[in-house]
């Protein structure tokens, strides 16, 4: 017998499943990103973000339980002191357009294929992790000293990510 893939079972075609698997890191990335940090604060941020969208693994949630399996899967578990590399996007904006874009499309695929619960439950994660991924290290300040723990654009990164998923 032939074990089929994890979101056959939710309805999800694979590119939509893509999208839905994909998501979590790509609003890692821009919420990490929204900001210019340096290193070390951007290594800060990406141990947040992937320590956040595992926790999903324990969701009650399937759906973002089965979502955050496969990335853990797929990047590292951080349990196990794995770490996802650092990305670096030469656009920052043109990312974070994307990724708004690509939130608005799979909150509308949710609405049209699970319940609310399920649906409620994945926004309300990924906007968890940008939340995590921007309050990680402060911006700002002179050697690590002062600063903002959340910077405007990354509190506007976070906000529009919110009222895209109505969140």
């Amino acid at each position: 017998m032939i074990e089929q893939p994890a979101y056959t079972g939710f309805g999800f075609s694979d590119e939509e499943w893509g999208l839905l698997v994909g998501l979590p890191q790509s609003v890692l990335t821009a919420a990490s990103a929204a900001e210019s940090d340096g290193t070390r604060r951007t290594m800060a941020e990406n141990a947040a973000g992937l320590e956040t969208i595992a926790a999903g693994r324990e969701s009650a949630s399937p759906l973002v339980a089965a979502v955050a399996g496969e990335i853990v899967t797929r990047v590292g578990d951080p349990e196990a002191g794995e770490e996802m590399p650092v990305i670096s996007p030469t656009d920052p904006q043109a990312l974070i357009g994307d990724v708004l874009n690509r939130a608005r499309e799979a909150a509308a695929l949710l609405a049209a294929r699970v319940d609310e619960g399920e649906a409620g439950a994945y926004r309300h994660w990924l906007v968890e992790i940008a939340e995590q991924v921007v309050g990680a290290a402060s911006s700002g300040g002179v050697l690590g000293l002062g600063g903002e723990v959340v910077s405007d654009s990354e509190r506007r990164f976070r906000d529009r990510l919110a009222q895209v998923l109505n969140d």
